[in-house]
């Protein structure tokens, strides 16, 4: 709540989209400017076909150690982390000015991860999911799904939810994957699909996220539109950033 108004915080959900590469890194990164002038925002989005994104500070050479990876359209994120393969998920992205209201102590990371089991529960997984409490044993598999941390969300044990972070001014940009099913450019990876058997439709997953979410944190989660400014800015940022061999290719 906040304490000058005792009314819920608001935090805008944004339209399901679905998009390439690019466009969504540019979108992700709009969330943070946003961030930065008091506006905390949520959206969940696709890709337009399967993409490699790598962590930045990954090389660029990653992706040449698979041949099913080197023929992927790729992108390079703001944030950390491993590589991912973008096909088969649903992805969200969550960006929260500073100030305890909306990032008290403790991880987001942990956090939304949580708050994403609960909603899968409330689809009807309960007993299969559980939050990773210690590192693994290492596997040499450079994809981020085949290897988890603390604070990751597994099914029967494996890895279906990571999430990166990327901070600036003390405001938050993170970003995650739902992991739905394996990809054939990763099929040693299975998602939720596979391991459970059952078919989630991706917004009946978004409706209970955001259920959760909201009953987890007290905010008010509100539908809004990208404004116009923000448009323009995620196609700039797309041309002259995320799409550009100087950023995707820079480590």
């Amino acid at each position: 709540m906040d304490a000058l108004t005792s009314r819920p915080l608001i935090c805008r959900l944004l339209p399901f989209t679905v998009a390439d590469g690019a466009t969504n890194m540019a979108a992700d990164e709009v969330l943070l400017h946003a961030a930065f002038q008091n506006q905390a925002s949520l959206r969940f989005y696709g890709w337009s076909g399967p993409t490699l994104s790598l962590g930045y500070f990954q090389s660029a050479h990653v992706r040449l150690n698979d041949p099913l990876r080197v023929t992927l359209p790729w992108v390079r994120r703001a944030s950390g982390g491993s590589a991912l393969i973008h096909q088969h998920e649903l992805t969200y992205a969550l960006a929260l000015p500073p100030g305890p209201h909306w990032q008290p102590p403790g991880s987001w990371l942990r956090r939304m991860h949580a708050v994403i089991k609960g909603g899968l529960e409330n689809l009807g997984l309960c007993g299969k999911l559980t939050i990773a409490g210690r590192e693994p044993e290492p596997t040499g598999e450079s994809l981020c799904f085949g290897q988890h941390t603390p604070g990751d969300l597994l099914c029967e044990g494996i890895k279906v939810v990571g999430s990166a972070q990327r901070k600036g001014r003390q405001c938050l940009l993170q970003h995650g994957a739902i992991l739905m099913k394996r990809s054939p450019f990763a099929p040693q990876l299975p998602g939720i699909e596979d391991l459970c058997g059952v078919t989630l439709k991706l917004q009946d997953i978004v409706d209970a996220c955001v259920a959760e979410l909201s009953e987890e944190t007290g905010w008010s989660l509100q539908h809004y539109e990208w404004n116009p400014e923000e448009r323009q800015t995620t196609l700039a940022l797309k041309e002259q950033k995320y799409a550009t061999p100087q950023w995707n290719e820079k480590r």
